[in-house]
């Protein structure tokens, strides 16, 4: 399957049968980044993660007792 990555246009092949051909085949919200560009992203967070300004915004989980 030939794919491109949304931030830098480089195509790509994946092998057909892969879960994340799959994935990109059956719902197609979901997008494809390179290797290259997803670590860059990666480092990027890390590095806003370790510096203390990096807030995660998530719901907070009621426990049920039942």
């Amino acid at each position: 399957m030939r794919v491109k990555c949304v931030l830098c246009d480089t195509i790509e092949t994946i092998p057909d049968e892969s879960p994340e051909a799959k994935r990109l085949r059956n719902r197609p919200i979901h997008t494809y980044m390179c290797a290259p560009c997803h670590d860059r992203i990666a480092a990027r967070t890390n590095d806003r993660i370790a510096s203390g300004n990096f807030r995660l915004y998530r719901t907070k989980k009621d426990n049920d007792d039942f």
